[in-house]
């Protein structure tokens, strides 16, 4: 399972390494204001809804082919299939009740410390700029 999930995080981290360093200083630099900046989407797409999505995992059993290895008259191994259960967990979302007020009061927080963090990382994506300029092709 958990090497599964590693196969599958794989591309994403190459590509990832893959960015130019320019590119990898700016999100290095600017990712607590992307993080603000996501949350107060998040807050205020509840409030435009008046409900937010949660998520929680759901386990279920389902038929499956298993592999099992089998040895044939003349010794030799082979895999074949019979069936079997195997628990299958998928994601669900859900809507869950907001407080209004409570979530104008987070969205003003967020407003606040999204401001509070927009000049220094306009200041340190010019320094990134500035220390890793990009080749114009």
């Amino acid at each position: 399972m958990t090497r599964n999930i590693v196969f599958g995080l794989l591309p994403v981290l190459i590509v990832a390494a893959c960015g130019t360093p320019q590119e990898r200083c700016i999100s290095r630099n600017t990712s607590e204001y992307r993080t603000v900046s996501k949350l107060l989407a998040e807050v205020e797409g509840n409030i435009a809804r008046g409900y937010a999505w949660e998520e929680r995992q759901v386990t279920r059993t389902e038929w499956d082919d298993c592999p099992y290895v089998v040895r044939g008259k003349d010794g030799e191994r082979r895999v074949a299939y019979r069936s079997c259960l195997r628990d299958v967990t998928d994601t669900e979302r859900y809507r869950v009740p907001i407080d209004p007020l409570a979530e104008e009061r987070k969205r003003d927080n967020l407003i606040a410390r999204r401001t509070a963090l927009a000049k220094p990382a306009a200041s340190a994506v010019d320094a990134c700029k500035a220390a890793y300029p990009e080749e114009k092709s």
